[in-house]
């Protein structure tokens, strides 16, 4: 192939079996900081239904990437929850774990 300018090499070609990369075909939309929204400096530690929303059905807290709160907040959030937790505001774990048992050791 033939080109005027020899950087140019002319367009590009997929090769045969091999999948082409690029954008996704569906682009997830961005989750904002529900405290950054309501414009909140700090979070309360008890607002036990806003806290409650940033729990997952086990208890455990949800991570940035889940619930798409900004860094800031997040750090604020976990001390928050781990503050109602600790005057037996929130549960540790869910109901439904607790009445399993949980883990046994194996030499008990």
């Amino acid at each position: 192939m033939v080109t005027e300018n020899p950087g140019e090499r002319g367009p590009r070609r997929r090769p045969a079996g091999k999948k082409e990369f690029g954008r996704p075909k569906y682009m997830p939309k961005r989750k904002v900081c529900a405290f950054c929204v309501d414009k909140m400096d700090d979070i309360d530690y008890k607002d036990v239904p806003r806290l409650r929303r940033f729990l997952s059905d086990r208890g455990k807290i949800e991570p940035r990437r889940k619930t798409g709160t900004c860094a800031k907040h997040q750090r604020t959030l976990t001390i928050a929850l781990k503050r109602a937790r600790h005057l037996a505001l929130l549960p540790y774990t869910a109901e439904h774990v607790r009445e399993m048992g949980g883990f046994v050791s194996p030499r008990a």
